[in-house]
């Protein structure tokens, strides 16, 4: 009996270690966009943002919502002063159209985008969509990486801020 138990035990321990393992990955799962971007720990500008837009509790909310996720890196090619004035109450509004430009209504995959010539953004305005030699570009900004799973929807991440077009 005791070389039965000492056997089983470190199968036991496996399958213990396994299920945690799995427990974890629901969980994180389970987080919704902006939790999900706060916890990769790149988009710190991007949620700064969304807060200082007002935007945090609807990109929460049940969606789904396709966001197209710049980095700070991304952010940081802008021209010097850009984000820090974006951040200032008077300039709410244009920060909540180039942020909502950066969100699709629905989940939509990279294999469905990669079908598509354009997208409709939350604010109306529509974006290019175009695959060039395998990778998936919006306008002039390549998704780096695609289909990151959040409980409301999807991110894709990109290596430029998407500025939409001036108002007709």
């Amino acid at each position: 009996m005791k070389t039965i138990k000492s056997l089983l035990q470190p199968i036991l321990c496996v399958v213990a270690v396994a299920g945690m393992t799995a427990t974890a990955s629901a969980a994180e799962a389970k987080k919704d966009i902006v939790d999900t971007a706060v916890a990769a720990g790149s988009f710190k500008t991007l949620v700064a943002a969304v807060k200082a837009a007002g935007l945090a509790e609807t990109l929460k909310g049940p969606g789904p919502f396709t966001v197209f996720a710049p980095t700070d890196e991304a952010f940081a090619k802008l021209p010097a002063g850009t984000v820090e004035s974006l951040l200032k109450p008077e300039n709410k509004a244009k920060l909540v159209d180039i942020l909502t430009y950066h969100v699709v209504a629905g989940d939509v995959p990279a294999e469905a985008a990669m079908k598509l010539k354009e997208a409709t953004a939350l604010n109306k305005k529509e974006i290019k969509l175009e695959v060039k030699e395998s990778a998936l570009y919006l306008n002039k900004s390549k998704v780096t990486t695609a289909d990151v799973d959040a409980s409301n929807g999807t991110i894709h991440i990109i290596d430029t801020v998407l500025m939409p077009p001036a108002d007709k």
